[in-house]
């Protein structure tokens, strides 16, 4: 579905983490279209073992919203920092103290903003012990989320995508 939907894209890009890519996975691209969404949260509702799910703002948002309608648990929204008006709030739906929450991502590369949603998840009294992403890049995120006790659990990884890219070029050439 990415790559029918265009959201794996070559050229020149830079990464949240800083780091320069030759591939970009928009998975916003991809996931604005209802039918993919749903199968995206239907996939995730399956991995889901926690008393809520959470996300960071702004590309796992719709993801967890899919897969709390799936599986009807409460969800809450991470922002990336504390806001400067209204409440203040970090976080976007009270997680109870000692909650289960596992978090959804879309994209995960080094982890750190992964790392980050973990330290507010349990700085709100809830528990972390896995993460579910769409696309791991394998560039250093499941050894970031092992330092903090934490379980990657991938949908796709870079390597699947490569194949399937490699697969799709050799159908073309054949």
């Amino acid at each position: 579905m990415l790559k029918e939907k265009g959201a794996l894209m070559f050229g020149d890009f830079t990464l949240t983490s800083g780091k320069k890519s030759s591939y970009y996975v928009n998975i916003k691209k991809a996931y604005t279209d209802p039918s993919v969404l749903r199968s995206i949260g239907e996939a995730m509702a399956k991995q889901v073992r926690g008393n809520r799910v959470a996300g960071v703002a702004l590309g796992a948002i719709p993801i967890v919203v899919a897969v709390s309608l799936i599986t009807g648990k409460n969800f809450s929204m991470l922002r990336k920092e504390e806001r400067q008006h209204g409440t203040a709030a970090r976080i976007e739906g009270e997680i109870g103290k000692g909650e289960v929450v596992d978090i959804l991502e879309d994209v995960t590369t080094t982890g750190g903003s992964v790392v980050a949603a973990i330290h507010a998840v349990r700085e709100a009294g809830g528990r972390v012990d896995r993460v579910i992403v769409v696309v791991d890049r394998g560039e250093g995120a499941a050894e970031a989320l092992e330092k903090e006790g934490v379980q990657l659990l991938p949908m796709v990884t870079a390597s699947d995508l490569g194949e399937m890219l490699a697969r799709s070029r050799q159908a073309k050439k054949g």
